[in-house]
């Protein structure tokens, strides 16, 4: 299956919302669904973080077919960020078929080809043995355990 990378636009929030919506992708993120007024206020942030840099942000997964699939998250905070954030979700229907470990790879190849970039964190439940798996497959090593908003987290690194 042939992957796209394609920035959320102002158009794209039912993709999006489909994500936050559903109990069983959050499960691992949040611990819960996000209402639509939520969500709704998370996208706006999302489309702001879009326009810090051309190369990097929220992105929507497309098949080949260009049906959504998931998200993939290469965020910034700032347009000269020299770290940005890996993240993904993806529709259940597409869970366990290695396209994660594929949206991981687009985006650490992405992010290799900035020059401005010297490393990627992403943060996971650390319950979440597939995404732990998915991150050192792709070169991130644990850093540290911590606690985000009264949820359990690991931080994994990957430097070049």
């Amino acid at each position: 299956m042939e992957l796209t990378l394609e920035k959320f636009g102002p158009r794209d929030f039912a993709d999006y919302f489909r994500l936050a919506s559903d109990p069983k992708v959050m499960a691992m993120i949040t611990e819960r669904a996000i209402p639509a007024e939520e969500a709704r206020r998370n996208y706006e942030e999302l489309l702001a973080d879009n326009a810090l840099h051309p190369e990097l942000g929220h992105f929507r997964v497309l098949d080949e077919r260009g049906t959504f699939i998931g998200l993939g998250k290469l965020a910034v905070k700032a347009a000269a960020a020299d770290q940005a954030e890996l993240g993904y979700m993806l529709a259940p229907e597409y869970w366990g078929k290695g396209i994660a470990s594929r949206i991981a790879g687009l985006l650490v190849a992405r992010a290799e080809r900035l020059p401005a970039l010297r490393s990627l964190f992403a943060i996971i439940d650390p319950a979440n043995i597939p995404s732990r798996k998915i991150l050192i497959n792709n070169g991130f090593v644990s850093r540290e355990f911590k606690d985000f908003d009264g949820l359990p987290g690991e931080v994994l690194e990957r430097t070049w």
